[in-house]
């Protein structure tokens, strides 16, 4: 019984992690995730899955948290979290999108109760450390603002994400749904202009990049009509299957998010269940 456990605990890790995923991109519940027992401590364990797409999808749920400063300190204090992140980002084994994601859910809890200067040489620090873990071919992330037209629902924003995690050298990125943005870290040998041609496979969605001004101010640059070539992420098969979306699967759990708390709830509680029967707590 134990061994037919073990062999079906990877898909139920998966399921729930990136079940906590797509809870976590909505900002009304992350107050919830970190408040809850199980939830924190699952995704601090997750780190350490053996499945590269568990570790990767942990890791955006922390940084969809980490974007409430409320959470940040209990974050940090959460037992394992610090050392999990730092062997995440040291392991050899580890892609190197997964790294620097890792860096930077590390940089922001850190900097969390630091003075500004502090702050600074800590972060800095910590990205000497990642690129030399990364190596020295790795070259540094950079951040492309999106404007996305159609962005306007959950089951678009779920559509976007997934054919952002599809290419090859997207790092993170954060969903800003009432201004139809969204913000996304990519490495800098990765041309911005993979990430339209991304969401304009979608047919329903088309993407313009946010750009400042010398004076300051934002504008909408529109990307050439030619598509450009997309590396995929063929590394993580299990996690983003070309055959049958994970909308279809998820569908209901990602359309309550927000609009029926109570849906966000019983999830929430069904994920701290499985955390708990796994881990003996």
């Amino acid at each position: 019984e134990k061994m037919n456990s073990a062999m079906s605990e990877e898909p139920d890790a998966l399921s729930v992690v990136n079940q906590l995923r797509d809870l976590a991109a909505d900002p009304l519940n992350r107050r919830a995730i970190v408040q809850d027992q199980g939830c924190l401590p699952g995704l601090i364990l997750f780190l350490d899955h053996p499945n590269p797409p568990v570790v990767h999808s942990a890791l955006l749920a922390l940084r969809y948290l980490a974007e409430c400063r409320v959470n940040r300190e209990k974050m940090k204090g959460e037992l394992g979290m610090m050392l999990s992140l730092q062997n995440v980002i040291q392991k050899t084994t580890t892609p190197g999108e997964t790294k620097l994601l890792a860096s930077e859910v590390y940089d922001i809890l850190q900097s969390s109760n630091m003075s500004d200067m502090d702050n600074v040489n800590e972060m800095n620090y910590r990205r000497r450390k990642a690129q030399f873990f990364l190596g020295s071919t790795n070259k540094r992330a950079k951040t492309v603002v999106l404007h996305i037209d159609g962005l306007d629902d959950s089951s678009r924003r779920n559509l976007c994400e997934e054919a952002l995690l599809k290419i090859k050298g997207v790092i993170s990125f954060t969903f800003q749904m009432a201004v139809q943005r969204c913000v996304v870290r990519i490495r800098s040998d990765l041309k911005a202009e993979a990430l339209a041609t991304a969401i304009a496979s979608t047919k329903v969605m088309k993407a313009q990049q946010v750009v400042k001004s010398e004076s300051g101010e934002e504008m909408l640059v529109p990307f050439q009509d030619t598509p450009v070539e997309v590396e995929q992420n063929t590394d993580l098969p299990e996690y983003l299957p070309e055959d049958e979306s994970p909308t279809k699967e998820q569908d209901k759990a990602v359309s309550r998010v927000g609009s029926h708390p109570e849906g966000a709830a019983s999830w929430l509680s069904t994920a701290a269940n499985f955390l708990s029967r796994s881990f003996y707590w």
